[in-house]
């Protein structure tokens, strides 16, 4: 028979850890102006880190007995504290700590080698934090691209700006990116984005290398266009020159002909005098771009666009390598359709997996909710549909950097079924009438059953328009 005590153990550890005696090793955190000492034990430290494993034996404490010092510059003291804890007494407490901390922490982690911390906080991350990772995608994409231990994390990053390379790219500085992670985007059959329009971000990128370089190539000097070829070398291979048009060549390739290889440029021009000339360079196939007539399919909606449409969708399914899996039947328009409880409980009754918008009228503003429930009428007060999966969301000005996404906290109050309301989320989204065929005149946000407030007012509002649309796998 085994007993385990891990929780006495724990505690144990983490008062060990507070104590001022016995420790032999101190640990000098942050940087000048930020800089904090921590006492530590040097066999602790060895057995749950690789990393200060190898910098503890560079620094050996000598024969007279003195304390081994170590230096952490990367990780502050705030951090740094938090793994000290999970490494004394396997506790990680994360409550009501910034975005911000928790990514820090994973990078503290990474940089340390806790491979039990990394595996957990990554994980976390991808199944149940996809918003974080658009918001903060820079500081993301950063540490996981320079580390080996990331790699799921790195291609979702990968991955998010192949299918939406527009959204990623205003979200962040995108010359930020380490060479050899514009190089693995680049390479890609399935970047979506046109080949023009690749081309301009890597002349983006190599300007933002060489910071004394403007713009305007008629300026440059020869030494200027050998910093600039030395800089996109491994870049430069990858652009499918071929797939331009003639007019794109002439106005966006042409006055940087010095960075080309003599004889891709030969035969480039020779491609436009005469389309039967053949290349003895190495033509890449075209990129496997999804027309923009088939984007406008993924959704009918007069309320909002892909981008927000694809936020939602890595909410709802993290596994989906891609918005085109799905497809949205619309189900009811109140522009089309009308603003009554009457019309939303015919068109809508009956229907899981539903998502909601709501068009906020005089504003930009844009609310809504996802039911994956069926949606039933209720004749008396009301009652409840239980469920966890279901959310509530806001779109300021449809910018998806200002989205705020709220999950149910009450689960078995997390949909309203009422014959006089249209779609209730819980009693945070209400959108009610004094009768069935009567227009909605009562219609507010608040925060009650969903962890966060989706608007900074609880003021009832109106509907300029609002869409139901059923949520399909496309086979």
């Amino acid at each position: 028979m085994s007993v385990k005590f891990f929780s006495k153990l724990s505690q144990n550890y983490i008062e060990l850890l507070k104590d001022d005696e016995y420790y032999d090793v101190t640990i000098e955190v942050g940087e000048d102006p930020d800089v904090k000492i921590f006492r530590a034990h040097m066999n602790i430290l060895c057995h749950r880190s690789p990393y200060l494993r190898r910098s503890l034996a560079s620094n050996k404490k000598n024969n007279d007995n003195f304390l081994v010092h170590i230096k952490l510059p990367n990780i502050s003291s705030e951090i740094f504290q938090y793994i000290l804890e999970y490494i004394y007494g396997g506790i990680l407490s994360l409550n009501g700590r910034d975005i911000l901390d928790f990514l820090k922490i994973l990078a503290a982690a990474d940089e340390l080698c806790l491979q039990e911390l990394i595996d957990y906080l990554q994980k976390h991350l991808i199944e149940n934090k996809s918003e974080w990772i658009e918001q903060h995608f820079e500081f993301i994409q950063q540490i996981s691209s320079q580390s080996n231990n990331l790699l799921e994390l790195h291609e979702l990053c990968t991955n998010l700006i192949i299918q939406s390379p527009e959204k990623i790219f205003k979200s962040f500085d995108f010359t930020s990116l380490s060479e050899k992670s514009l190089i693995s985007l680049i390479k890609r059959d399935d970047l979506q984005m046109k080949e023009v329009e690749v081309w301009e971000h890597v002349l983006k990128w190599g300007l933002a290398q060489n910071s004394n370089l403007i713009q305007d190539s008629n300026t440059w000097t020869d030494d200027d266009f050998k910093k600039m070829k030395a800089t996109l070398q491994n870049c430069i291979p990858l652009i499918r020159f071929f797939c331009l048009s003639s007019k794109e060549f002439t106005h966006k390739v042409r006055p940087y002909q010095k960075l080309l290889n003599n004889q891709l440029y030969e035969d480039l021009l020779n491609s436009y005098l005469d389309p039967d000339s053949v290349s003895t360079y190495n033509i890449l196939r075209p990129r496997k771009i999804i027309s923009t007539e088939s984007t406008a399919r993924i959704i009918d909606s007069q309320i909002v666009d892909s981008s927000i449409v694809s936020t939602i969708l890595s909410r709802i399914d993290k596994t989906a390598k891609s918005k085109f899996e799905y497809k949205f039947e619309l189900l009811l328009r109140g522009s089309r359709d009308g603003f009554t409880p009457k019309k939303f409980h015919e068109l809508c009754d009956g229907k899981s997996k539903t998502l909601t918008f709501i068009k906020i009228k005089g504003t930009e503003e844009v609310v809504g909710g996802y039911n994956p429930l069926t949606w039933e009428s209720s004749e008396s007060s009301g009652e409840w549909g239980e469920t966890k999966e279901s959310f509530i969301f806001s779109f300021k000005n449809k910018n998806i950097k200002n989205a705020i996404i709220s999950n149910v906290k009450k689960t078995e109050c997390a949909i309203l079924y009422n014959s006089i309301g249209g779609p209730l989320f819980g009693s945070d989204i209400i959108v009610k009438a004094s009768s069935e065929s009567a227009v909605y005149d009562i219609i507010w946000c608040r925060k009650l059953y969903y962890e966060k407030k989706i608007r900074e007012t609880t003021d009832p509002f109106f509907i300029e328009d609002y869409e139901v649309f059923q949520i399909k796998r496309d086979n």
